[in-house]
């Protein structure tokens, strides 16, 4: 008998420039896969992994943002994003690829005593 842990993944980083971003969301969704209760966090630049409309071709590699919207279908209803994050980066939640819940640093700390894991990329 298996129990559910609450498993937070915290997104430091840009999404390229190294494989983070991309083990983070693959992470996420095998998690949740395997019904696990799942939040993600996106914070410093991390809050640019969620950016609207982004563009790698001049980078040449795949985009894979669009991944996020999966998250819905994977049952993950616990998106937050550093409300100071976006503002030190003149970014709004409507700049966003998905809806979030925007909370401040405080809260973030408040959230991560509640889990059982806390996995940082």
């Amino acid at each position: 008998m298996s129990t559910k842990k609450r498993i937070m993944i915290v997104n430091h980083r840009p999404p390229h420039g190294t494989l983070h971003a991309w083990e983070s969301l693959d992470l996420t969704l095998t998690a949740a896969a395997f019904e696990q209760e799942v939040s993600v966090v996106f914070m410093g630049d991390g809050v640019f992994q969620l950016l609207a409309d982004q563009d790698t071709s001049q980078i040449n590699i795949k985009n894979f943002a669009p991944a996020y919207r999966t998250f819905r279908d994977y049952d993950i209803r616990h998106v937050y994003v550093e409300k100071e994050a976006l503002a030190r980066r003149g970014l709004s939640s409507d700049d966003l690829l998905i809806d979030v819940n925007l909370v401040d640093t405080g809260a973030l700390c408040r959230l991560m005593t509640e889990q059982d894991i806390i996995l940082h990329f």
